[in-house]
């Protein structure tokens, strides 16, 4: 096993089977955020969501998928020519890896999908991991990270460029932290899914409000009227804002929240304080801007 792989598995401490299939799969999120570098990637789209507060801002929950958005809108974009250079970087890091491109991803919808794949097993053997840990794993049991792309994105939002140092050192192009505080706000306000509460949703809206409490308010508005949750001829005012977040909280399924969560979080008891009291409280440290 490499050097620096062997590093970047050790950082994660991992102990029980579980610790060792999230540190493998959170190295091979980085190694695909290398390979994107390695290819110009960050040239035309930019990284957001909750893989990228954890790798780039240090956010302390797991994250699954690597999202990105296009800097422009561009229907023409082919994901799969970067999934195919994904599947080249990580295998000259030992890692025998496949990739598949969602059905349709290159049709009409906005959103191009595709998969990194790689048996679990295998892998954590590549790694070192014991033996006794890549046995308790399902054989055939595959560990796949999403890789996503939005070629019609929302505007009004601005992009920096932050560094990671594992393997190598390498740029990351990313949106700023009240853009990315905005799609998280969207996903709380906006995202359905039926009777399941995305408590994940939740736990980033408390980081932010604990460390990057700044929020765009003009890019959350573009994200709403793009997804439909706001008129196009109305502006989204602090006071609107306000009356939704309210509504949200009001409305929230905390146990539900809470259990959603709780696989992502090393520490439950960050979890203890949840309620309704607790969420308008922290909602009044967000500043608009």
């Amino acid at each position: 096993m490499n050097d620096s792989i062997r590093q970047m598995i050790a950082r994660h401490r991992p102990i029980t089977p579980a610790d060792h299939v999230r540190a493998l799969r959170e190295v091979l999120q980085e190694l695909a955020l290398l390979g994107l570098w390695r290819n110009k990637f960050y040239e035309h789209a930019a990284f957001y969501g909750g893989t990228a507060l954890r790798v780039l801002h240090g956010l302390d929950r797991f994250s699954e998928d690597l999202d990105f958005s296009l800097l422009a809108p561009n229907q023409g974009f082919v994901l799969g020519r970067y999934m195919a250079a994904l599947e080249t970087e990580l295998r000259a890091f030992g890692f025998d890896v496949h990739t598949h491109e969602k059905p349709g991803a290159s049709g009409r919808g906005a959103i191009h999908s595709a998969f990194l794949k790689t048996h679990t097993q295998r892998a954590l053997l590549s790694i070192n991991a014991p033996e006794a840990v890549a046995r308790s794993v399902f054989r055939e049991q595959l560990l796949t990270i999403k890789v996503e792309v939005d070629t019609d994105p929302p505007l009004a939002f601005e992009t920096e460029v932050r560094y990671a140092l594992s393997p190598i050192p390498f740029a990351v192009r990313v949106y700023a932290l009240p853009d990315l505080f905005a799609g998280k706000m969207h996903a709380l306000l906006c995202r359905r899914w039926k009777t399941r509460v995305k408590g994940r949703d939740w736990y980033d809206l408390v980081w932010f409000a604990a460390h990057h409490p700044e929020l765009h308010l003009a890019h959350l508005e573009a994200r709403m009227v793009q997804s439909g949750h706001w008129p196009h001829d109305q502006s989204l005012t602090a006071a609107d804002w306000r009356t939704l977040m309210d509504r949200a909280i009001d409305t929230l399924m905390v146990e539900q929240a809470r259990a959603d969560v709780l696989p992502f979080v090393s520490d439950p008891d960050a979890l203890a304080l949840w309620s309704p009291a607790f969420f308008h409280d922290i909602t009044q440290r967000i500043v608009l801007i």
